[in-house]
C-alpha cells in the first residue's frame, strides 16, 4: 500500500443512548448511537407486533372497482 493516502484505522468506542459502549475499530475515532444491539427491540425479544387487521378489506373496499 501506498503510504500517505490511507486513513487511520484506529481502535473507537461506540456509546449508545441507553448506556452500552463496545470497542471497535474505525477511521472516525468514538462513535455516539441512539439504538444499539443491547436495547434494539429486535434483540432484546420485546418486538412489538403491528396489528393490521382489517387494513387490507378496508383498502379494498375504497378502491374496488364498481361492476355493472
Amino acid at each position: 500500500m501506498r503510504k500517505g493516502i490511507h486513513p487511520v484505522y484506529r481502535e473507537a468506542t461506540v456509546h449508545c443512548a441507553c448506556g452500552n459502549s463496545f470497542k471497535t475499530r474505525s477511521t472516525i475515532g468514538d462513535i455516539n448511537v441512539d439504538i444499539c444491539s443491547n436495547c434494539h427491540p429486535f434483540f432484546t425479544g420485546t418486538q412489538k407486533i403491528v396489528d393490521t387487521e382489517g387494513r387490507v378489506e378496508r383498502f379494498r373496499k375504497k378502491y374496488a372497482q364498481k361492476t355493472k
